[in-house]
């Protein structure tokens, strides 16, 4: 076991879960923190944060809900601050692929005087099989405010293996990886080839944003979670994103996975089946 703590920041999330399993199997020693642990992390509430980084040496953070919420930027510096304080030594922050407020926490880690790794990163493809999209698949129509736009969805998988490189092998501090899968999709795309794999009739339609909204509002989301939405459809999904990048074979050494490899597998499992 080494003697070295990393901490978890998002352990529960999708990349944060695969980096906490690949590195218990590497035998490191992780610590988790989130606001039910001893002692308590909360990103709205610092005061415990100094508490949760003594004896750190390394940390991945994941900020919840999202890096473009208001408040993100100066809660980036506040770690960041602790950390350096604290004598953390190596900070690794995933970050949001063409995210104004993104940028602007990165900068603010770059300045933190902590070595750092940025991986920024452009939309999951677990995003279809965990969480957002998942239940719109399994009903056999997705509904989203946006149209033909393209993404070059990326695997969480890979985004764990760059993330655990960062924090435990030489030759990444310093460094911003802007990671995408091999090729663009459209959203119609990506449901069309779950179709096919599934054999099921899955749709995807798309809708106005204000209608979208609309929907949300009247399932009583929580109008913090529709901003969010809101910003992420119609200033991220604007075609900003539509390029791929070499930054998974930059940290890695090896080509991203491809959206068809995840489907196949996903498949497998079930996950995408009629809940009729």
């Amino acid at each position: 076991m080494s003697s070295e703590t990393i901490l978890i920041l998002g352990g529960s999330g999708k990349t944060g879960r695969r980096v906490v399993g690949r590195l218990t199997a590497k035998g490191k020693q992780v610590r988790l923190a989130s606001r039910s642990t001893v002692p308590a992390f909360d990103w709205t509430d610092p005061s415990g944060w100094t508490a949760v980084l003594e004896g750190v040496d390394a940390a991945y953070v994941s900020y919840q809900p999202d890096l473009s919420v208001p408040g993100a930027v100066e809660a980036i510096g506040t770690l960041c601050r602790l950390a350096a304080e604290k004598g953390v030594k190596h900070l690794v922050l995933l970050s949001g692929r063409g995210e104004d407020e993104a940028l602007a926490a990165e900068e603010t880690l770059k300045h933190s005087g902590v070595a750092y790794t940025i991986i920024r990163a452009s939309w999951f493809f677990q995003n279809f099989s965990e969480t957002f999209f998942l239940e719109g698949i399994q009903s056999g129509e997705l509904v989203l405010p946006v149209g033909n736009v393209k993404e070059p969805f990326i695997d969480a998988d890979d985004i764990a293996d760059i993330a655990v490189a960062a924090l435990t092998e030489p030759g990444h501090a310093g460094k911003t990886y802007e990671v995408t899968g091999p090729r663009l999709l459209t959203f119609g795309d990506a449901v069309a080839e779950i179709a096919r794999q599934t054999g099921r009739d899955i749709r995807f339609t798309t809708v106005d944003i204000g209608d979208y909204v609309a929907m949300l509002e009247q399932e009583q989301i929580p109008a913090d979670y529709i901003w969010l939405i809101r910003y992420l459809f119609t200033s991220v999904l604007d075609g900003r994103n539509e390029t791929t990048t070499d930054g998974v074979a930059q940290a890695l050494g090896r080509p991203p996975r491809d959206f068809a490899d995840y489907v196949r597998e996903t498949a497998a499992t079930g996950v995408w089946e009629d809940l009729k």
